[in-house]
């Protein structure tokens, strides 16, 4: 009789209640909730560093032309027989939406010219360019740079 109550008390002791189960499967939630915010900021990290990257290219490529000018062209930019913009929308891709909007502001300071490159979101495409230039942070600029190009 003992040897059967004993072995009634193993069976029991042997399985996991349903509060047991419960509150593993609750902690197993938590921690896969907490897993799940990190992988949703690595992918918004992500994707800013990919918008940084590809900001810094497009005023990497407009300050490269721009050193490609001549004294005379400096001083006349932009140009629109040459098809130049100060303030250009651009849409990388070729979707059809707008992906950035590039700024460049030319200062002469005899024969220095000073040269200032900004690149915003597609969310600054509304703004004016002064508004932009005023406050560029406010408006999430992408990549500045500032250089100066001697003739």
């Amino acid at each position: 009789m003992r040897i059967a109550l004993r072995r009634r008390r193993t069976k029991i002791k042997r399985g996991f209640s349903l509060i047991e189960a419960l509150i593993g499967i609750a902690i197993i939630g938590v921690a896969l909730l907490g897993l799940a915010q990190l992988f949703l900021l690595s992918v918004s990290n992500n994707t800013r560093s990919g918008e940084i990257a590809r900001a810094t290219f497009l005023a990497q490529q407009e300050l490269d032309y721009l050193r490609a000018l001549t004294a005379t062209e400096l001083s006349a930019f932009p140009a629109t027989a040459r098809g130049e913009s100060a303030d250009e929308t651009i849409d990388i891709n070729g979707d059809g939406h707008i992906d950035f909007r590039r700024i460049t502001v030319v200062t002469v300071s005899g024969a220095d010219y000073g040269v200032k490159i900004l690149v915003f979101p597609a969310s600054a495409a509304a703004k004016s360019s002064a508004t932009l230039l005023a406050a560029p942070n406010s408006y999430r600029v992408r990549a500045v740079i500032s250089s100066v190009i001697v003739r």
